[in-house]
């Protein structure tokens, strides 16, 4: 059956900064030599809806007219959510993250439900560890990404996964015992390295559980 592939998240989703266009952009290009190779029988279709700063609860605000728009009952839908590192980072301000390890894991929770309206499988991505540059962010003094609260999230999303019994790709354990740094540009987004680590990440994930053909 022909797949639609539906990608929601943030400015690593969009593919910032990737010469190639970041990692859905690689995923895009390989189902798209594989429509070519099979004389185009098949008609899969990838969907980018990366949005630069997106916290989780703004995915949930526009979530459904994405889906929506989107979704066919002539293809089976895909759906991965790869987003929440906005929503560890750390406000001097406030003394706390910006949206707290509770109300992260109740984001995810009503989006794997509304996702359920459109597809059986559902699949979170983690996301990559950050170094120093950005703590603080020089683009935003006061505000802070940090490892220490990127692992905590990273094991609320591992866990909301196996309590709503969908598909997780873990990235961030991963990479947290490597020379990650190399794989980022800023400290924060990934450069083409990075990008292409995890989209052969995702690639790989996908082909070992049968979601999307090898061949």
């Amino acid at each position: 059956m022909d797949k639609l592939l539906l990608v929601f998240g943030t400015s690593t989703t969009y593919g910032a900064w990737d010469s190639e266009g970041g990692w859905v952009t690689r995923l895009r290009k390989f189902i798209d030599n594989k429509i070519i190779n099979s004389g185009y029988k098949l008609h899969h279709l990838v969907y980018n809806l990366g949005i630069s700063g997106d916290k989780t609860e703004d995915v949930v605000k526009r979530f459904d007219t994405e889906a929506s728009a989107r979704s066919s009952e002539k293809r089976e839908t895909v759906i991965l959510f790869h987003l929440g590192a906005n929503d560890t980072i750390f406000n001097e301000s406030l003394g706390v993250t910006e949206v707290s390890p509770d109300q992260f894991k109740e984001n995810f929770k009503i989006l794997i439900d509304k996702a359920r309206k459109y597809s059986d499988t559902i699949i979170l991505v983690s996301f990559m560890p950050v170094d120093k540059r950005v703590d603080p962010m020089p683009w935003a003094p006061g505000r802070s990404y940090r490892n220490e609260y990127l692992e905590t999230y990273d094991q609320v999303l591992a866990k909301v996964a196996e309590d709503k019994n969908v598909h997780f790709i873990e990235v961030f354990k991963k990479y947290i015992n490597s020379d990650y740094s190399s794989l980022l540009a800023d400290g924060v987004h990934m450069n083409d390295d990075g990008h292409k680590k995890l989209y052969e990440t995702v690639r790989d994930y996908l082909i070992k559980n049968k979601i999307i053909d090898s061949d």
